[in-house]
């Protein structure tokens, strides 16, 4: 399989980290929160910085990120 959440979030620039993330570090992180950094690199051309689909679901069906918070 890919890379996970935690490799893939390593490799975001930590002032795009912290503002994603300002507030909400105690939670998991939110589906919403990894496509505002995805529209973020597609914006500035770094797409090659995103995951794949595969490595979304991955996340998603493991519980290494939510889809959304009850």
């Amino acid at each position: 399989m890919g890379r996970t959440f935690d490799q893939w979030w390593s490799s975001i620039p930590a002032d795009l980290r912290n503002k994603t993330r300002a507030g909400d570090e105690g939670n998991k992180p939110l589906l919403n929160q990894i496509n505002w950094v995805w529209v973020k690199n597609l914006m500035d051309k770094r797409a090659d910085l995103n995951p794949s689909a595969a490595e979304l679901l991955d996340w998603v069906t493991s519980g290494q990120i939510d889809a959304m918070r009850k």
